[in-house]
């Protein structure tokens, strides 16, 4: 029972398969018999008989074929999408490209054209050729697998006269019933083979889909950091007008019960002061965290304020020198900041320098950064160390990180960031 309900399900979907394969295969068959007519049309009406007669009859039908291969393969596009729900890509420079000749469009790519010659006077052709043998398979199949029913139709005088017809017959039979059988797999591997010549010949070349792939995980990889960025300002701002402000009332409070709490005894006032100083250091701490997170002045005033802001803060002298003709993304300038940020922090903390020179000057389309120290050196971005961290952060926007720190100093940091024009 198991067995014949599993039959009863398969046979529909053979006969619905079989189907779909024989009509995309007639329909292939019509759309290639357009190329091979054209290919064909001055041979059904003159033999050429000199050289420059036969390269006539090959090369303006060959021109006329180049100008309608667009439109063929738009045709082969669309009989794969309707009938087999196979979605071949349209080369890049298909889509973008100029009208030829009559408004048809013409391809800039030369190697996209002789795919697509190569479908339509080759592989179409000879796949269109196997469809039809196939089609044609089917009648004298059918008669042969029917051979045992229909052969008592022959007169009674045949068959006497032929001794062992039956054996015949039932060899007969046995070769139809198995070419019947074999031919629903011949029409399925025609399409497979179709559907993966067309995706390679009409679609976009391998180098193509790369490029194309690629600039997907471009943009992709752009949208990330950028979400990443908006939310970071948001937790900076939800910190500093939340957290921050729920701290700075907290220690305005606790400084006022300790001026004006004076008859407190001296364990309590002891309390006060600790709270206070407490508060104090995680106001410090937080507005620290808020500043690595997104500095307000960044955004607000671009990075030259922002920079100048940390070279004020850092406890060595700093030469700062920005000159930037117009603000790059603010992406860039959030990578740009931090570069500049911790580079001076381990000048600071590392290198014992005792000063640092600071350059962010933009050069065509590249934002180029430059921190220099006259600490001791010896840094190593491949150490692990907050460097690598750079370096991954300047990468993630396809900048350029290099260091170079020999023993004893100086330490010189260069990053290249691209930015839009």
């Amino acid at each position: 029972m198991r067995y014949t309900a599993r039959l009863r399900r398969l046979a529909p979907q053979t006969v619905e398969g079989l189907a779909r394969d024989t009509k995309f295969l007639v329909t292939g068959l019509l759309i290639q018999f357009t190329a091979l007519a054209i290919m064909a049309s001055p041979w059904l009406y003159f033999v050429p008989a000199s050289m420059a007669a036969i390269t006539v009859a090959v090369v303006i039908p060959l021109a006329f074929l180049v100008v309608a291969a667009p439109v063929l393969s738009k045709a082969q596009r669309l009989r794969f999408r309707l009938q087999l729900g196979v979605d071949i890509p349209v080369p890049a420079t298909e889509s973008t490209r100029p009208a030829g000749l009559a408004g048809i469009p013409m391809s800039l790519d030369p190697s996209a054209e002789w795919r697509q010659l190569g479908y339509h006077l080759l592989i179409g052709p000879l796949i269109a050729l196997g469809g039809v043998l196939t089609l044609l398979l089917w009648l004298p199949a059918a008669v042969a697998a029917t051979s045992c029913a229909w052969v008592w139709a022959v007169p009674v005088d045949w068959r006497l006269a032929h001794h062992g017809y039956s054996t015949q017959v039932g060899y007969v039979t046995a070769g139809g019933i198995v070419v019947l059988c074999l031919l629903p797999t011949l029409s399925r591997k025609l399409v497979r083979l179709d559907v993966q010549a067309a995706t390679s010949l009409l679609g976009p070349s391998p180098a193509q889909q790369l490029a194309r792939r690629v600039e997907d995980l471009t943009q992709s990889r752009a949208g990330v950091l950028d979400a990443a960025d908006t939310e970071r300002r948001r937790i900076e701002r939800d910190l500093h007008d939340g957290a921050q402000q729920r701290l700075v009332s907290l220690a305005v409070n606790l400084g006022m019960a300790k001026a004006t709490l004076t008859d407190l005894p001296d364990q309590a006032r002891a309390v006060i002061d600790e709270a206070h100083r407490e508060a104090k250091e995680a106001i410090a701490e937080l507005s620290d965290l808020v500043r690595g997170l997104h500095p307000a002045v960044l955004e607000d005033r671009g990075l030259d304020a922002a920079l100048s802001a940390v070279a004020a803060r850092v406890p060595i002298p700093v030469r700062l020198s920005v000159d930037l003709p117009s603000r790059p993304s603010p992406t860039v300038e959030a990578v740009a900041y931090f570069v500049v940020s911790e580079a001076l922090t381990n000048a600071v903390k590392h290198a014992s320098a005792s000063g640092a020179d600071v350059t962010v000057e933009r050069i065509g389309d590249t934002l180029l950064v430059v921190v220099a120290d006259d600490g001791v050196g010896g840094a190593d971005a491949t150490a692990g160390t907050g460097l690598s961290g750079l370096a991954k952060r300047v990468a993630s926007v396809d900048g350029t990180f290099s260091v170079s720190s020999p023993v004893g100093g100086p330490t010189v940091l260069t990053v290249e960031l691209p930015c839009a024009p």
